[in-house]
């Protein structure tokens, strides 16, 4: 199992940045693909960003252009660079870690980020 410990999150005005970082800890030798996911109140969790080892990375539309996902494989941590903050990006940021293929993800404790004036 992969324990996820998030930081980085707070409030922000509208055009702002912030950026959350996620470091890994726990007995396993590699992690398959890292990522970010957030839940608005009232809402479903949903995918944000997702990077594999390789550098392989995924982006939801909403953010695609605004938010840059990138990791460390030797030190195990992930970060999301969010720029361009909307209102509408308001939610609880998630870490996620795939350690292989098929593996059932494992999760942070969250992160909240509020975007508002």
């Amino acid at each position: 199992q992969v324990q996820l410990v998030e930081s980085g999150g707070g409030l922000v005005q509208p055009g702002g940045s912030l950026r959350l970082s996620c470091a890994a800890s726990g007995i396993f030798s590699s992690i398959y693909i890292m990522g970010w996911y957030r839940q608005a109140p009232g809402k479903q969790r949903e995918l944000v960003a997702t990077i594999t080892s390789s550098g392989g990375t995924n982006y939801a539309a909403s953010v695609k252009g605004r938010f840059t996902i990138s990791r460390d494989n030797a030190k195990n941590t992930v970060n999301l660079q969010m720029n361009s903050l909307k209102p509408e990006d308001t939610a609880v940021y998630y870490c996620n870690a795939v350690r292989y293929v098929g593996a059932v993800g494992d999760w942070g404790q969250g992160t909240q980020v509020t975007v508002s004036s």
